[in-house]
C-alpha cells in the first residue's frame, strides 16, 4: 500500500499542477462558476475518475460528480470538495480534496462496499462569480434557491443563461437534489488554510466544527459633486462614509475574541478622479464560532454604518444578508475518522474550521466530517498555496483505510437494526 499511494501522492500534486493550468487569466489561476475553463476541468476530471472505476456525470448545477457503484446498496457516502478558485488563487485549495478522493477510490478497487461512494467536485463554493457561495452543494443539498438564477455576474449575464452556455439546464437544478433518506453522509478533506497543524507538526487533523459566517452587501449613497468646485464643508462624500465603516469593522473584530470581520471589495461609484463619489457598495464578511457573539457584533455594525452615514449626510441600505449558522461535525463520522488517524497516522488533532467549506451546506441537512492535509505556511486564496506530498501520502491512505471502517461500522449497524 504504501508504494501505491506513494505514486497515488505523486499522481494528485500533478493533476493540480495540470488543472492550475485551466484558467481564464493568463499567469494566474481563476476559474469562476460556469466558466470555459471548467469545461477542460470536467473533461479532465472525468477521466481520472472512469480510471479510478467511477462512472462519471455532470449534473445541472455543473457539479462533477462519479459513482463507485455497489450492486446491492440503497443510500451514498458522499465525498469530495470544489473545483471553482477565488481569482488569482492557488492550486490545491479545492481540487486537492477531489483528487484525494478520487486516488483513495483507486485504492478502493476491488473492494465491495455497503453503499455507493460517490466523488464530488462541486462546480461553485467560493461566491466569485454570482456574490452567492456554496451554489454546487446547495443544488446537492436542496438548499438551492430558484430566485438566484436572476443574478447577474459583472458581465450582466444572469446565471440561467450562464447554466444554459454550459450546455445544461436551469430548469432542471431540483434534479441535483439528493434526498436526505438516500445519503449516508458527507465527508470533506481539504487543506487546513491555516497554520494549526503545521505548528504542531502533524500531517492531518479532524475538524469538529465550523464558523458561522454573515456576508453583507451594504450601499452608502451621497450626492456626486465636482471635486474643485464643491466646498468640503457641506459635502455628502460616500466614500468617507464607507470608509468610516471599514475601520470600525476592523475595531470590532479585534476588541472581541474570535470575531473575524473583513470589508473584501469596495465599489466606488461613479468612480472618477475628479468627482466626489455618490455611491459606494461594499461587502460585509463576519464569522464566529458562537452564532449569538456573530449575530450581535452584525447588528453592532450595521448599526455604526447607519450613524456613519448620517455624519457625512448620507444613506446606509443593506442590499443582501447571507447568514450560514456555524454547524458541527456529526459525532458518528468524526469519531470514526479521529480512530482511523490514531490507528493509521498520528494522534488525531482535533480542530475548528474559521473558513467556510461545502460542508457548512452539506452538514445542514446530511452527517458531515472534515479531514484537514497540514498547509506549510498557511497562506491560502493565493499562489504561494504548498502542500507536502508526504501529507498526501498520510491523506489518501486516512481517506481510504476510513472508507473501510465506515463500510464495517455500516454494516454492523445494519445487522443490528435489521
Amino acid at each position: 500500500m504504501p508504494v501505491d499511494t506513494q505514486r497515488l501522492a505523486q499522481q494528485v500534486m500533478s493533476r493540480c499542477d495540470e488543472l492550475a493550468g485551466c484558467s481564464s487569466e493568463s499567469g494566474r489561476i481563476t476559474r469562476l462558476y460556469l466558466s470555459e475553463p471548467m469545461h477542460a476541468v470536467h473533461t479532465r476530471v472525468t477521466e481520472w475518475m472512469r480510471l479510478a472505476g467511477l462512472s462519471p456525470r455532470i449534473d445541472h448545477a455543473g457539479n462533477c460528480i462519479g459513482r463507485l457503484t455497489s450492486p446491492t446498496a440503497e443510500k451514498a457516502l458522499l465525498i469530495g470538495s470544489h473545483l471553482d478558485t477565488v481569482p488569482g488563487a492557488g492550486r490545491y485549495d479545492g481540487v486537492l480534496g477531489v483528487l484525494m478522493s478520487v486516488a483513495a477510490c483507486h485504492l478502493l478497487s476491488g473492494t465491495s462496499l455497503p453503499f455507493h461512494l460517490d466523488v464530488v467536485g462541486f462546480s461553485e463554493e467560493e461566491g466569485v462569480r454570482f456574490k452567492m457561495p456554496y451554489l454546487g452543494s446547495s443544488a446537492v443539498s436542496g438548499a438551492f434557491d430558484p430566485t438566484w438564477l436572476d443574478r447577474t455576474d459583472a458581465n450582466c449575464i444572469c446565471m440561467r443563461d450562464a447554466i444554459k452556455a454550459f450546455g445544461l439546464s436551469p430548469d432542471a437544478i431540483a434534479d441535483c437534489k439528493y434526498a436526505a433518506d438516500e445519503v449516508i453522509g458527507f465527508v470533506e478533506p481539504h487543506l487546513e488554510q491555516g497554520p494549526v497543524l503545521e505548528r504542531l507538526d502533524s500531517p492531518v487533523g479532524v475538524v469538529t466544527g465550523i464558523a458561522g459566517q454573515s456576508r453583507l452587501r451594504i450601499v452608502f449613497r451621497g450626492e456626486a459633486g465636482h471635486a474643485g468646485t464643491s466646498p468640503m464643508e457641506g459635502r455628502r462624500d460616500a466614500l468617507v462614509a464607507s470608509a468610516k465603516l471599514v475601520r470600525i469593522v476592523r475595531d470590532e473584530a479585534i476588541r472581541s475574541s474570535g470575531l473575524k470581520a473583513t470589508v473584501g471589495s469596495l465599489q466606488v461609484a461613479p468612480g472618477t478622479p475628479n468627482v466626489i463619489p455618490g455611491c459606494v457598495e461594499l461587502t460585509l464578511d463576519v464569522r464566529h464560532l458562537d452564532d449569538p457573539t456573530r449575530e450581535t457584533a452584525v447588528e453592532r455594525l450595521i448599526a455604526a454604518g447607519h450613524r456613519a452615514a448620517d455624519a457625512e449626510g448620507c444613506r446606509m441600505e443593506v442590499l443582501e444578508h447571507n447568514v450560514h449558522h456555524s454547524i458541527q461535525a456529526d459525532d458518528r463520522l468524526a469519531s470514526l475518522l479521529s480512530e482511523t488517524v490514531s490507528e493509521h497516522a498520528t494522534e488525531p488533532v482535533l480542530m475548528e474550521s474559521g473558513a467556510g467549506h461545502d460542508a457548512v451546506v452539506m452538514g445542514e441537512r446530511f452527517p458531515m466530517a472534515m479531514l484537514f492535509l497540514r498547509h506549510p505556511g498557511g497562506v491560502s486564496h493565493h499562489p504561494d498555496e504548498r502542500v507536502n506530498v508526504e501529507d498526501v501520502v498520510v491523506g489518501i491512505e486516512v481517506l481510504a483505510e476510513y472508507l473501510k471502517k465506515l463500510s464495517g461500522h455500516y454494516q454492523q449497524v445494519s445487522l443490528n437494526t435489521s
